[in-house]
């Protein structure tokens, strides 16, 4: 798990993304640095080398957004990225305890966090539909059992980001498996913040920088990704190929829960697909329309 130094792990990691060549450096002969030097960040910014050293080493603790829209606009940072470089920069809230995790194993006890009745309702009643309900730290909290046929990791307790790292057969399922995981990482780093010091978030990327080296590359690049709209491809053992939307759609009330929903093109192949997907599930399978408690 990286340093206390959230901001400066940041600033650092997306700096030496960036090429020269990117933002108008040629030249100048062998560098020592993949990217930029922090000199030609500041340059870049309109800031003292000096001022953005202390950004870096964490000795600014409160610089103004102006100083870091400037900054990000050097890093060629996008929207979610640059708000999360802000949000990094404030006070941090003092981190909430979580459940305790157990550790190594596929699945276990997610935190108590409360799904809202009405959001179980809607997701058991449908039927043409897979959805769950994720945390932050993507641990699945409720499930429908139309998802949990597209795969049996959409179950209770299961913990997403680990599954699609870990399990080799998840990585069978998913044809744009890359594409996924990146996406995961950056999500997640996205939804923890400038908590990094959560126990759970701790505790989670201590074991995937262990056993995941994709995790390791991807954590290390200090991607930011919010929550949007995508085609997952999937390659089903009992229905073959497989092409669905995925709305994530962040749920009101709640500490950051967010509802994942499937849906195929009306009349297309895969909708067909969902629906003999539908009817070969079991209604009620292992529990999966159930809150996690």
């Amino acid at each position: 798990m990286e340093s206390t130094n959230a901001l400066g792990e940041f600033l650092r990691a997306r700096r030496d993304l960036v090429r020269p060549e990117d933002v108008g450096i040629g030249g100048g002969g062998p560098r020592r640095v993949p990217g930029l030097r922090r000199e030609e960040v500041a340059a870049l910014a309109g800031i003292s080398a000096d001022y953005y050293l202390r950004l870096e080493q964490g000795r600014d603790r409160n610089p103004s957004v102006q100083v870091l829209q400037a900054v990000a606009r050097v890093l060629r940072l996008d929207a979610d990225a640059t708000g999360h470089l802000i949000g990094l920069a404030g006070t941090r809230p003092a981190s909430r305890p979580r459940g305790a995790r157990s550790g190594g194993g596929a699945r276990h006890a997610p935190p108590r966090e409360e799904v809202p009745p009405s959001i179980l309702q809607l997701i058991q009643g449908w039927t043409h539909n897979p959805a769950y309900v994720q945390n932050r730290l993507t641990d699945v909290l409720a499930v429908n059992s139309l998802a949990s046929a597209l795969s049996p990791n959409y179950s209770l307790g299961v913990n997403l980001l680990r599954a699609v790292l870990l399990d080799p057969a998840e990585r069978r399922l998913r044809r744009d498996w890359e594409e996924t995981t990146a996406e995961g990482v950056a999500g997640l780093r996205a939804g923890a913040g400038p908590e990094v010091d959560d126990p759970g978030l701790v505790e989670l990327v201590d074991e995937l920088s262990l056993h995941s080296e994709r995790f390791r590359y991807l954590w290390g690049r200090h991607d930011v990704r919010l929550h949007k709209s995508r085609v997952s491809h999937l390659s089903h053992p009992q229905v073959g190929d497989i092409d669905l939307q995925s709305d994530k759609l962040a749920i009101t009330g709640t500490e950051g829960l967010v509802l994942v929903v499937f849906h195929a093109a009306p009349g297309s192949r895969s909708a067909e697909l969902l629906d003999i997907l539908g009817s070969l599930a079991v209604p009620g399978g292992q529990g999966s329309e159930r809150e996690a408690r």
